[in-house]
């Protein structure tokens, strides 16, 4: 086997790894998501959809849902810098990621109380916050976990770039985390519907069980899923 087959087999092993993991991820992220909005009302990942919400409900004078909504994309912000600063205390990162998901989620599905909801509402959107920091990238294509404007977006003007003469392919991992957004949003809501609030057991459980599974993934190769934090800090050093 000659070096250059080798290395197309080892990229196209990361790419497989790489798309099976953002799958699951994504699947979690749409289980989470329909069991959130089913259960509060309100979206817990669709910031747009929040943003405009917020807006309408301070054009029709509803200054409580407003604040309750931009609230929730404050706290979504704050899930992704945890994400990151969790991440960053262990070379398991997906593990410590997806592991700090279902913990939050199990905590959130005890908070039934009627006074405890909103939150439970607000654990749950951190939690959606949180696990974009699982995975960033693969082989260098931006990924979006929670979020999939972006990636239908990207995938569009792919389309785009093949009719008019690009022949790479690269695009098409964009459907990706959308099909995984599909399937588990039928899953949560199908959970939801059956057994109410105890779906976030559920789901919290699935989060802990796909971080065990991460564990299997080399350290080396996990590492190639996220942003590079030494690379900016020795450019920051070098600017200085």
């Amino acid at each position: 086997m000659n070096r250059a087959r080798r290395r197309r087999i080892i990229r196209t092993r990361r790419t497989v790894t790489g798309v099976v993991l953002v799958g699951a991820i994504s699947f979690l992220a749409g289980m989470t998501d329909a069991t959130g909005l089913l259960l509060t009302g309100d979206f817990v990942s669709f910031m747009t959809g929040n943003t405009t919400r917020a807006a309408l409900a301070l054009s029709d004078g509803n200054l409580h849902h407003a604040a309750v909504l931009v609230s929730a994309i404050l706290v979504f912000v704050l899930g992704n810098a945890a994400g990151i600063v969790i991440s960053h205390v262990s070379q398991r990162r997906i593990f410590v990621v997806l592991g700090s998901v279902s913990l939050v989620l199990a905590i959130a599905s005890m908070l039934t109380m009627r006074d405890m909801l909103m939150m439970r509402f607000y654990m749950i959107v951190f939690a959606m916050g949180m696990v974009n920091a699982a995975v960033e990238h693969i082989e260098g294509l931006p990924i979006g976990l929670t979020y999939v404007t972006g990636a239908l977006s990207r995938f569009g003007r792919g389309i785009g770039r093949w009719i008019i003469g690009d022949r790479r392919l690269e695009w098409t991992i964009q459907i990706v985390p959308w099909g995984g957004m599909v399937l588990g949003a039928i899953a949560g809501a199908v959970l939801t519907r059956l057994v109410g609030a105890q779906a976030l057991w559920l789901v919290s459980l699935f989060a802990m069980a796909l971080a065990f599974a991460a564990m299997l993934i080399p350290r080396p190769l996990q590492r190639r899923f996220n942003q590079k934090i030494a690379a900016h800090r020795s450019a920051v050093a070098s600017e200085k």
